[in-house]
């Protein structure tokens, strides 16, 4: 038993040894690895040391041993430079949160990103590393590495307290002071700035970047020498964006020490903030050019300045103003000027440059605002101004040559000071004469009665007299005109105006307009006798000469005049031609007026007085019994002018032959036409008179009864009332009594719609209607006229119809009765009237072929006057415009340039400017431009228009200051019209969106 028990205890210790041995000797083997791991890990043989560190840790059961090795794993990683290093050291830190190598853990990873420049989540890793477990190398490393992360996250306070913890550290000292001497030099603390970069001068690894930023704090403390000496120091060993920099200093510091001359060529060589200059880099060079008498080159920089507003740009458009003026161009140098004056951040520059800005739009003109407005806005300023005398002299010329008379006015009527009355008196006439140009007639008269309510100038005194005159004969008031025209004469000062050489020739036509005919006639024979230069006008003269002697029966000095007429190859020499062959047979020589009457048809195929030379042909072969050849002239003009209103005269005539030649049946037959015919007209009833005594003599009353029947215009029984009823509105109408005399008319109309005198009573009842200005009224009668056979009234019905309709908006209705009136009116100014109006209803239509085509027949009519004229190139141009035909408006444009005024003469140099921008003419149009703001500063809408090309040529030349400040000014100054604006604001996005590409001051 005790044997066994020894045995069994023996075997017991035999086992527990050995399993104690094997322990042993696993332990030791794992410790064996570990610590020649380790020992690989201290001689920085980080590969193989990782490869031991993962064996042992997967083989040893020992929690310290695993903890150990994978801290040494991680940190092997982190040295190698592995990309799964930060997660091994974090598994490390979240596996073992008590290990002793912790803190050292938290090192290791804070390094690790700071090596990848991951200096955020350096700072992170830093935050958790306990500093008092550093030794002090590990401390100086930290220090300067967790500073730095606060560098570079720009937060500098806390940077500058780890970096003054390594100050006095050999290795991160020097490092330590140029990050402190940085930082200052970034906060403008260049004392403190000097102080670190002093104490690392010496070093090689920092002294090509001190010399730049010592530079560049030279600079910035005003030490220009000093800085142009360092930079030029820094220049040969810096960087390209260095050099730029540096360029930058230097230039800039001969800037400041007003060595112009050797700034330009630095200031050129700077590249700019990523390769783009901001507003202050071009005025310096600008100025610099500037200072050098180089213009051109100073206003290069200058207009490059887009969208300033500050000090700078108020400099720099002063300057840009300042060179403009230099090279004579004084447009751009106005819109420089008027910038800078727009800017208070320099007083004094601001009142010069709008004292400049004031006397150029006194100069030349202004589209923006009137340039009466802007010398009173100066005086209104600056009120104690050394220049205000000067700039109140020229407000008063300004009043005259601006032309921009509306707003003058109301300015001048707020200052009524006698040493103004002067220019009240140029300026109501002025707007005198562009309201009489534009047709406002009303308007006109009051202001040249305004104007001769200021008689200071005896010149305008006169002028205004004579064109008062005008304008009370344009409103059919002739003997106010008269009289007008009579006192202009009676003037010593008439002599001195350009109106008196035609002072005659108005004062015939006022007493021709009065009938006073021999009066009439002596006027133009003086006309003719003092004017020999002036054909149109002399051959007119002639012409009324000749009228005024034949209507008071002098036929024998009527055909001189006449005579003359044709000699002169007038376009009335028809007409003269005409009244000439009349005169024979006044004068007792019917003969030679039967010659001159078939010369007459025959030399003049198309002239409108061809038919009533047929028919006075025909009457004159009566009267000298020559029956045969009557009747065959007056089946000629029968023949060719279905028409005329001489046509139912002459069937009429004919039947008379007949009747006069005892052939009834042949005369009856004409008669009968007539009345079928042209019922209702004085023929007509003249016709069926006639007929009446034929059926009378040969015994057949009861065939007239049936036949007069027949016709509704014919009322048997109630002839005399019909009769009595219309004498009595006629009488009343012939005495100018209108509303007694539309009573009457309507009255007979009413009682005898059918009458014999319906015809006239309608007509007469329009005219009535019509001077008493019930036009609408009118409509009717004038529609009952025109819609009868062709009478004596169709002309003047149609001409006043289609007048009431064109004023009542009714184009549509109105269309219809003028080609019915241009296709029968014997009158020139009727036709005309008719094609001129179609002309431009159908303009508004926007039917522009058609329009073009009537624009074309007015123009080709020789007699029509300036005005018509213009208005028929202005539609050419127009429609040409609409529908892409460019040439051909160019082409309608510039004739309108040659005779139009007003309105019309703005849009035709808008569209000269227009063209010439077209073919890239930048210059040319803009001095077209430039025109239109100096004499048409009125008519604002093609002022604005005119802006925006200005803007469009401005930037063709390369000058993109004018260009967006024209544009900018537009859209501020010009909201009344949308579609300018509009226009305005796209040209300046995309002028924008160009110049920013190379200034950074440029916001799209």
């Amino acid at each position: 038993m005790r044997k066994l028990s020894w045995l069994f205890f023996l075997l017991v210790f035999v086992k527990t040894n050995t399993l104690t041995a094997q322990k042993s000797t696993i332990y030791t083997s794992d410790l064996k690895d570990y610590n020649r791991a380790v020992s690989l890990f201290k001689d920085n043989q980080y590969a193989s040391a990782q490869f031991i560190f993962e064996k042992v840790k997967a083989a040893t059961k020992e929690e310290e041993i695993k903890s150990d090795c994978a801290y040494y794993e991680a940190s092997c990683a982190v040295r190698l430079g592995h990309a799964n290093a930060d997660v091994l050291m974090e598994s490390f830190l979240e596996e073992y949160p008590t290990s002793s190598k912790s803190n050292q853990a938290y090192v290791e990873v804070a390094h690790h990103y700071f090596n990848q420049k991951n200096y955020s989540e350096a700072l992170n890793w830093f935050e958790k590393v306990d500093e008092s477990q550093l030794s002090a190398a590990d401390k100086d490393r930290f220090n300067f590495q967790k500073g730095y992360s606060f560098f570079s996250s720009k937060n500098k306070k806390e940077a500058t307290t780890y970096f003054n913890k390594v100050l006095k550290s050999e290795v991160y000292g020097p490092q330590a002071k140029y990050y402190l001497g940085f930082m200052a030099y970034e906060g403008d603390n260049y004392q403190e700035a000097n102080k670190y970069f002093e104490a690392v001068s010496g070093d090689e690894k920092y002294a090509e970047k001190l010399s730049y930023y010592q530079a560049d704090m030279n600079f910035k403390s005003g030490n220009f020498e000093k800085a142009i000496e360092l930079g030029q120091k820094a220049m040969a060993k810096s960087t390209p964006a260095e050099k730029s920099e540096l360029n930058k200093i230097i230039g800039e510091s001969y800037f400041n020490l007003k060595q112009y001359n050797e700034a330009i060529p630095y200031l050129v060589a700077y590249k700019g903030k990523a390769g783009r200059w901001n507003n202050t880099d071009y005025y310096l060079l600008g100025y610099a050019y500037y200072k050098q008498n180089n213009f051109e080159s100073a206003i290069a920089q200058f207009n490059k300045i887009v969208g300033g507003k500050d000090g700078v740009a108020q400099n720099a458009y002063y300057h840009l103003g300042e060179s403009y003026l230099k090279l004579d161009k004084k447009p751009q140098a106005l819109n420089a000027f008027k910038n800078a004056s727009e800017m208070p951040f320099d007083p004094a520059i601001q009142e010069d440059a709008y004292l400049n800005y004031a006397k150029l739009s006194y100069e030349l003109g202004n589209s923006y605002q009137s340039v009466p407005s802007v010398l009173l806005g100066f005086i209104n300023k600056y009120p104690n101004s050394s220049s205000r005398s000067v700039v109140e002299k020229l407000l008063i010329d300004s009043y005259i040559s601006s032309k921009n008379y509306k707003e003058a006015l109301v300015l001048l009527e707020k200052n009524k000071t006698p040493e103004n009355k002067s220019a009240y008196q140029k300026v109501t006439f002025y707007s005198g004469l562009e309201s009489y140009t534009n047709r406002k007639y009303q308007e006109a008269l009051a202001m040249f009665q305004k104007s001769l309510g200021n008689t200071v100038d005896a010149e305008f005194t006169a002028r205004a007299t004579f064109w008062k005159g005008e304008t009370e004969y344009v409103l059919n008031e002739y003997n106010k005109s008269l009289l007008s025209f009579k006192q202009f004469i009676g003037m010593s000062a008439a002599a001195l105006t350009p109106e008196f050489k035609n002072s005659n020739y108005n004062v015939a036509y006022a007493y021709f307009k009065l009938k006073e005919y021999d009066a009439a006639g002596d006027a133009f024979q003086k006309f003719i006798d003092k004017v020999s230069n002036d054909k149109t006008r002399v051959t007119d003269a002639y012409l009324r000469l000749a009228d005024c002697r034949f209507v008071t029966s002098k036929y024998w000095p009527a055909m001189d005049a006449y005579n003359k007429v044709i000699e002169l190859k007038s376009v009335d020499a028809d007409y003269a031609y005409y009244q000439k062959a009349l005169c024979y047979g006044f004068v007792s020589r019917n003969d030679k007026k039967i010659e001159e009457l078939n010369a007459f048809v025959q030399a003049y195929p198309k002239t409108n007085y061809r038919d009533d030379a047929l028919f006075e042909l025909a009457n004159t072969y009566v009267a000298t019994d020559k029956q045969d050849s009557a009747l065959k002239t007056y089946d000629r003009l029968i023949n060719e002018y279905k028409n005329s209103v001489f046509t139912a005269k002459a069937i009429l005539r004919q039947g008379l032959v007949y009747y006069n030649s005892d052939r009834s049946s042949d005369a009856l037959v004409k008669f009968k036409k007539v009345a079928a015919e042209y019922p209702k007209t004085p023929e007509a009833l003249e016709a069926v008179a006639t007929a009446r005594l034929i059926y009378v003599d040969s015994g057949k009353v009861s065939e007239y009864a049936i036949w007069v029947r027949t016709l509704d215009f014919v009322a048997v029984t109630d002839a005399d009332l019909d009769n009595d009823t219309y004498e009595s509105a006629m009488k009343q109408f012939e005495q100018n009594n209108n509303s007694q005399a539309i009573s009457g008319f309507r009255a007979y109309i009413s009682s005898f719609p059918n009458g014999i005198h319906a015809l006239k009573a309608n007509f007469n009842l329009a005219q009535a209607y019509y001077a008493e200005g019930q036009k609408d009224k009118a409509l009717p009668n004038y529609e009952y006229v025109v819609n009868q056979p062709r009478n004596e009234f169709t002309e003047q019905s149609l001409t006043r119809l289609g007048q009431i309709l064109l004023d009542n908006g009714s184009k549509d209705k109105a269309i219809p009765v003028l080609l019915r009136l241009e296709n029968e009116a014997d009158l020139f100014q009727n036709k005309v009237f008719a094609q001129s109006n179609l002309m431009k209803s159908y303009y508004e239509n926007k039917e522009y072929s058609n329009a073009v085509v009537y624009a074309d027949k007015v123009l080709n009519n020789p007699k029509i006057d300036d005005n018509v004229k213009s208005d028929a190139q202005i539609i050419i141009g127009r429609s040409a415009i609409q529908t892409g035909d460019e040439a051909k408006a160019k082409a309608a444009y510039a004739k309108v340039l040659l005779i139009a005024k007003g309105e019309l003469a703005a849009e035709a140099l808008f569209y000269d400017a227009y063209f010439k921008n077209k073919e890239a003419q930048f210059e040319a149009s803009n001095t077209v431009v430039q025109k239109l703001a100096k004499n048409y500063a009125s008519y604002r809408f093609y002022g604005a228009k005119g802006l925006v090309l200005m803007a469009k040529n401005f930037y063709g030349l390369k000058d993109s200051f004018q260009a967006t400040y024209i544009l900018e000014s537009v859209i501020q100054n010009f909201s009344d019209f949308p579609e300018v604006v509009a226009e305005a604001q796209t040209e300046l996005g995309r002028i924008k969106s160009e110049e920013s590409k190379t200034n950074s001051s440029i916001k799209n």
